[in-house]
């Protein structure tokens, strides 16, 4: 029986999931590599991948796309690793530089500047650009709070606009995915999940930064009715803009 190719994130934020999958039986059912998210979401759109913890604003982009865990990357307010950084309060942010790494946050920051704050912003992801604001992502934003005259926790303003949690990323197939494959795969990320003490002790320690806090309070696993919510409305919200951009 051929392996499972599986795409998953190399951050912090999934080191449960992976603790998970490489401690259970399932390791020798599936082909893993671990990617920058925007890559991930590329192997598993282009079918280099059979599966992939993807960012969600690329699931449109998936041929035959389907979520096929009870897990993913998620919160409800603040996550403490998706940011907007800037040198000026939000309502005078008039450029933004955007995240290579990751769709779902540069969409994310989108969505809440035109339709929460209200603002009209140039972006670039031209690194060289001086800009206003930055989005970042994942490790590169430990400890890093400070460092900026301002910093928009995006799961936090989602909350705030919406009231409701927010999932960042999604276990996604593009292809049909055997039930028992799912049952035994959910059991290898809860494992991962329930060993979160474990995948502590192997984190390198973060000056400024409670890795403790961010594992079992700021980040929440399970794909929940209220984030399946939040994520059609996010993607609705996603059409629009690219709608105004045609």
């Amino acid at each position: 029986m051929s392996k499972i190719k599986i795409s998953a994130v190399a951050y912090t934020n999934t080191k449960a999931f992976i603790y998970g999958l490489e401690y259970s039986d399932i390791i020798n059912k599936i082909d893993l590599s671990l990617d920058i998210p925007s890559d991930c979401a590329a192997k598993v759109i282009n079918g280099e991948a059979d599966m992939g913890l993807m960012p969600v604003a690329a699931i449109p982009l998936v041929p035959n796309a389907n979520i096929v865990a009870d897990y993913c990357i998620g919160s409800d307010g603040a996550v403490n690793s998706v940011f907007i950084f800037s040198d000026v309060p939000v309502e005078e942010i008039k450029t933004l530089r955007l995240d290579s790494h990751s769709r779902t946050s540069n969409n994310l920051a989108k969505v809440l500047l035109k339709f929460y704050w209200k603002q009209e912003v140039e972006f670039t992801t031209d690194l060289n650009a001086k800009t206003d604001a930055i989005v970042l992502i994942g490790d590169r934003t430990f400890g890093r709070k400070d460092n900026f005259a301002f910093a928009y926790d995006l799961g936090q303003e989602w909350k705030n606009f919406t009231g409701l949690p927010f999932m960042y990323a999604a276990w996604v197939a593009n292809k049909e995915i055997s039930q028992e494959f799912k049952i035994e795969f959910n059991a290898a990320l809860k494992f991962g999940l329930d060993h979160r003490q474990d995948v502590l002790l192997k984190l390198p320690r973060v000056e400024n930064f409670d890795l403790e806090d961010y594992l079992y309070h700021k980040l929440q696993f399970e794909v929940t009715e209220d984030r399946k919510k939040a994520l059609k409305m996010f993607l609705e919200y996603i059409e629009i803009l690219e709608k105004e951009t045609v």
